[in-house]
């Protein structure tokens, strides 16, 4: 296993954490119930090959992550970090109680890294400021020694991650970034220059760049044993990233995710550029059929016109075709996403105010033709 610094906080973290929102299980009356059993063996083999951080949540697996991963975790507690999480909002006292709540599940004394769970703009502007508020009542936490290290899961745009980079109250983040999805990429750098630990989530982007795909397998022809070997590779080379979280379900992932991350080079300077230069490439395909501005919105009928190019430019730029077909089928204003390209009127609103002046209600068509089969 390869370890790097964690930021400022003077831990060695290992390139690959495990991610356990997605333990082996099943649902029993309509409630996801991990197997302890399976579970014990995983993250024991996880830590006998070297991962020492374990991220779960108060929501992951019906709200029984927790209390799966402090069981599993006993034997050697002392020897790994634990993070787990918490939404906050106006009330300090919330927070605290939530904290409790989690320290009793994982039947630990303290949390080594307690996340402000997916904050943005409006945590950052409406609720660090407040005196009785969420902030302060961390930072009492901390002081007591119920949090070794405050941090931060990520969902909003770059620009604003900088500036909770920039508040001082964090040692770490955790944020979004893979092949697919590089936008956080400068905030990345950004976040490591200023002292932060960075995690990533989704390196694998949930699993969809883990499928067989032509266009990601020529990025490296004959490195690797596969696209998601790739990925992880990518995602743990970048500049910045200290780990990468993989939601493991069974022991082969485990094996083969450790295996990964425990390459000396994750990718040589020439295959980092080559990966590079063919992402750029495909970017600007992506581009030639939609760039996600979303100029064109909002449409009179509903039609959620970026998702559903979004959706087809994972088939037509990566290969990615039965992903991209789940994507279009979850399209549906149920899901406040909106409506599928077949909803498309053609009254041709969208294309006046298009800035590149894409048909756009004929690739909708061909959007509906190829993904709604």
């Amino acid at each position: 296993m390869i370890y790097r610094d964690f930021g400022k906080t003077g831990i060695k973290i290992s390139s690959l954490g495990f991610g356990c929102m997605r333990l082996p299980g099943e649902n029993i009356n309509g409630k996801f119930q991990p197997d302890q059993e399976k579970t014990d063996k995983m993250l024991k083999r996880a830590y006998d090959l070297g991962v020492n951080y374990f991220d779960t949540a108060p929501g992951y697996c019906d709200g029984n992550s927790e209390i799966a991963v402090g069981k599993a975790l006993k034997e050697f507690r002392d020897k790994v970090y634990v993070s787990t999480k918490c939404s906050i909002n106006e009330s300090g006292d919330n927070l605290l109680r939530d904290l409790e709540k989690s320290l009793k599940k994982l039947d630990m004394d303290y949390v080594d890294f307690y996340h402000f769970w997916g904050i943005g703009r409006n945590q950052l502007e409406k609720l660090f400021p407040l005196k009785d508020g969420p902030v302060p009542a961390a930072l009492r936490a901390k002081e007591e020694g119920l949090i070794k290290h405050l941090s931060f899961s990520f969902h909003d745009s770059p620009d604003i991650m900088m500036k909770i980079t920039d508040t001082g109250l964090f040692e770490s983040v955790l944020c979004q970034f893979n092949l697919l999805d590089r936008a956080n990429e400068e905030a990345i750098k950004y976040a490591a220059q200023k002292g932060l630990g960075v995690v990533i989530m989704g390196p694998v982007a949930g699993g969809r760049i883990g499928a067989p795909s032509d266009t990601i397998a020529k990025m490296l022809p004959g490195k690797v044993q596969s696209s998601a070997e790739i990925a992880l590779r990518f995602v743990i080379a970048s500049d910045g990233v200290c780990c990468a979280l993989s939601g493991m379900s069974n022991m082969d992932m485990v094996e083969e995710n450790c295996r990964v991350a425990s390459v000396e080079t994750a990718l040589t300077a020439e295959e980092k550029e080559k990966i590079n230069k063919a992402l750029d490439e495909n970017k600007k395909l992506a581009e030639l059929y939609c760039t996600g501005c979303k100029y064109c919105m909002p449409c009179p009928n509903n039609v959620n016109i970026p998702l559903n190019f979004e959706a087809m430019n994972y088939h037509k730029v990566y290969g990615l075709t039965q992903h991209a077909k789940n994507v279009y089928r979850d399209i549906s204003p149920e899901h406040n996403k909106g409506e599928k390209a077949d909803k498309c009127i053609g009254c041709g609103i969208c294309e006046e105010k298009c800035p590149q002046k894409i048909k756009i209600r004929e690739q909708l068509k061909e959007v509906a033709a190829v993904l709604g089969r």
